[in-house]
């Protein structure tokens, strides 16, 4: 029989595991390795980029590949950062009204910055 760890005012509340925390906890880690190469590409266009007029800036960055590289560091490191907001949001907010604000909120300016950054990229690579 398993031992109940949960304390006897959670007991009596019903509270207990969410059930979600060892997923949100292993997409957070994922999403953190498969950011490291994109973001090793990102600095290495940033050091390419010093010292280059705008139109050679430009030209690199309408390159399929280079705008395929772009969007996914900006949509991996979009997502990471919205799930570790999301984990501090609800580790620190108490009250649970200004909590699902906050959360909701997270996924707007998340949402926003993404597209943002993907119609900017797009409009560079298809020179709109």
């Amino acid at each position: 029989m398993a031992k109940d760890f949960r304390t006897p005012l959670g007991k009596a509340r019903g509270l207990g595991s969410a059930k979600s925390g060892t997923g949100h906890f292993w997409l957070q880690r994922v999403t953190a390795f498969a950011n490291v190469p994109l973001f090793l590409l990102f600095i290495a266009f940033v050091v390419y980029s010093v010292g280059k007029d705008y139109r050679q800036v430009h030209a690199v960055l309408a390159n399929p590949f280079a705008a395929v590289i772009m969007g996914l560091m900006v949509l991996g490191g979009i997502y990471h950062m919205k799930l570790g907001m999301q984990v501090i949001i609800e580790d620190y907010a108490r009250a649970e009204t200004p909590r699902l604000i906050l959360l909701a909120l997270n996924i707007f300016f998340s949402f926003a910055m993404g597209a943002a950054c993907i119609l900017a990229l797009l409009k560079i690579t298809l020179g709109g």
